[in-house]
């Protein structure tokens, strides 16, 4: 029996699949829309392999508002969004701030005109941890709770933290008209699921992260130095204020991020809390050494790598306060870093070319029979 319907915007993406996944497995209708920017269609076959259930695509732009209405009038069943289509690096938020605003923040307009014109009350929002900032800058701010003052200190972060005031805004307007009208107003709610540094892959080999182009993030980029792609990794900042001079970052297994998102979305659904923020983290931090010397086991050998000056915008420690999200939705981060790099350095060595190529017959065969 279906238990509701969803749009997965960017639902090609890294966490969008996995979400989009976890979705199907919890029997919820799923919609995709996606422009393939940075991914590829392929993942909906993977999706469709693992689960048994295929997730309806549609190839659009989160800034086609006339698309995304199309999508609603075609799936009036839809009443709930999780939004992750953005841009997303960091570094290039800082080279084109413009392009970054008019994707993430004009888009997520788009999409609130037209799910407000639809009826559709519910959305998770795909934030991130960049909207703290420095949490060092405050006493007792590390690991970071939900209460630390917002300061991102990068245009991406920024873009990131004016959603949260849009839909904040957006779902506050909904229910104060809402109740002029002598109605409750409370089917209109938002979380904000702010997340750290996600990682791994499907343990089955067949699904994982497949960044077009130069990744920007830690772990992609060891994976292609394992494989040869990549001579080295460059590790940006030694300097820190940490145990041995490298950034800290709280790395959380992909699996255990999309079941944040499908228990946030049920918590919107049973329990209308209006707008909530929740961390998704382990509440564990980690070094940039620490994660190389993890993939490097998992790998069996020690990666190449080379000191670079720090990037602008980078902070020294970005590690979770979980214990709400622990409390309320009753998640918890259940896989380690081990595993993380263990699924991660089974899906790229298994497959180089990521989507571009067909998965492994054995890992095939291997799904088929454990759904006998």
């Amino acid at each position: 029996m279906v238990v509701g319907s969803v749009l997965v915007t960017g639902g090609t993406g890294y966490i969008g699949s996995f979400t989009a996944l976890a979705l199907l497995e919890a029997d919820y209708k799923v919609v995709i829309v996606d422009n393939l920017y940075n991914s590829s269609e392929e993942c909906v076959n993977r999706i469709e392999l693992i689960s048994g259930k295929r997730p309806v695509y549609y190839r659009c732009d989160i800034t086609d508002e006339p698309a995304l209405d199309k999508v609603f009038d075609e799936h009036p069943d839809i009443d709930s969004v999780i939004h992750f289509a953005a841009l997303k690096a960091v570094g290039e938020s800082g080279e084109i701030p413009v392009e970054y605003y008019r994707v993430n923040v004009y888009g997520t307009i788009c999409l609130l005109r037209s799910m407000s014109r639809h009826n559709v009350t519910n959305i998770v929002f795909s934030s991130s941890a960049t909207v703290y900032g420095d949490a060092t800058r405050f006493p007792d701010m590390i690991p970071i709770p939900e209460h630390c003052p917002l300061g991102p200190t990068n245009p991406y972060g920024n873009t990131k933290m004016t959603v949260e005031l849009l839909i904040t805004d957006h779902i506050a307007a909904q229910r104060n008209n809402a109740k002029k009208t002598g109605k409750s107003g409370e089917e209109w709610n938002g979380a904000l699921l702010r997340y750290f540094n996600p990682a791994g892959s499907h343990p089955s080999g067949v699904m994982g992260e497949d960044p077009q182009g130069v990744p920007y993030n830690l772990l992609p980029l060891l994976a292609q130095v394992a494989v040869g792609k990549r001579e080295k990794l460059l590790v940006f900042g030694d300097d820190y204020n940490s145990k041995d001079g490298t950034a800290i970052r709280d790395y959380i297994h992909i699996l255990d991020l999309a079941q944040g998102h499908l228990v946030a979305l049920n918590y919107l659904r049973e329990h209308h809390p209006g707008v909530r923020a929740w961390n998704l983290g382990t509440g564990k931090g980690s070094t940039v050494f620490e994660m190389i010397k993890a993939f490097s086991h998992a790998v069996g050998r020690d990666l190449p790598y080379e000191i670079a000056p720090r990037r602008a915008g980078d902070v020294l420690d970005l590690t979770a306060n979980p214990a709400r999200a622990n409390q309320e939705l009753g998640w918890k981060a259940e896989h380690t870093l081990e595993e993380a790099c263990e699924d991660l350095w089974r899906w790229t060595k298994n497959n180089p070319q990521g989507y571009r190529q067909q998965p492994p017959q054995e890992f095939v065969e291997k799904l088929k029979t454990s759904k006998k």
